[in-house]
């Protein structure tokens, strides 16, 4: 028996505006356009990344509180320069989370309010 990881999801109130986010901060290109189902490619191979409209959705806190909507996964992207990738990500439409747990990581919240991590 084979197993393939093909793609994480992240659910969002507008597939194509979170997936337009990361086509901006990772310069990945769009591979399935759906009206509620937007699917990237890393053109350097590797799983993609997809987006699904949720009309429920609730983005989680970071962090997360006593009831708060925790947060369930997050994407780890490694950069070269930490500075300069978070200016990036900032212009791509990413916000600085108030919180910061390391030094040598930084965590960005994309326009949906999934946290993500830059690190060296």
């Amino acid at each position: 028996m084979r197993l393939e990881l093909k793609a994480t999801v992240l659910d969002a109130p507008s597939a194509d505006k979170l997936a337009a986010f990361y086509e901006r901060l990772l310069g990945w290109r769009r591979v399935q356009d759906e009206p509620d189902w937007v699917t990237l490619v890393n053109p350097g191979g590797g799983p993609a990344l997809s987006f699904q409209t949720e009309a429920a959705y609730v983005p989680p806190a970071w962090p997360a509180g006593p009831g708060d909507t925790p947060m369930q996964m997050h994407l780890d992207i490694k950069v070269d320069d930490l500075a300069e990738a978070g200016a990036h990500a900032v212009a791509a439409g990413a916000t600085l989370a108030p919180f910061q747990p390391q030094d040598d990581v930084r965590v960005y919240l994309d326009p949906a309010g999934h946290p993500f991590c830059l690190f060296l």
